[in-house]
């Protein structure tokens, strides 16, 4: 429970700061439904990424549809194969709000990082 509250800590420190890179601007862009918390509850630590003391941060970029769904999913930055993938996974898992253009929905990139820190 400790190693998820620290995980949380800091994914809503740097997703503040770091929702970004979109490539065109936007009114209003994708959220998560349900919040940040969304997210980390699909955050699953590996436990072998756990057992090897691996820690870090990884980013990922994604395509959000009209409708909020997450069409598919990229890493930007690595730390381990095991990291990208939970990282990837809790992404996909996640339903977000569509970003909005000129009052209609479009399909948006964004790019997160998501934190894996060990207590």
């Amino acid at each position: 429970m400790r190693t998820l509250m620290n995980i949380s800590l800091l994914f809503v420190l740097f997703f503040g700061i770091n929702l970004f890179a979109q490539e065109e601007k936007l009114d209003k862009y994708p959220e998560p439904i349900g919040g940040i918390e969304a997210i980390m509850k699909n955050v699953v630590y590996p436990q072998t990424a756990k057992d090897a003391g691996i820690e870090g941060k990884v980013f990922v970029k994604f395509i959000v549809d009209e409708k909020g769904n997450v069409l598919s999913t990229e890493v930007v930055k690595s730390v381990s194969d095991e990291l990208d993938k939970a990282a990837m996974d809790a992404i996909k898992k996640t339903k977000f709000t569509p970003g909005i253009k000129d009052n209609k929905p479009v399909k948006a990139e964004v790019t997160i990082p998501i934190m894996f820190k060990l207590s």
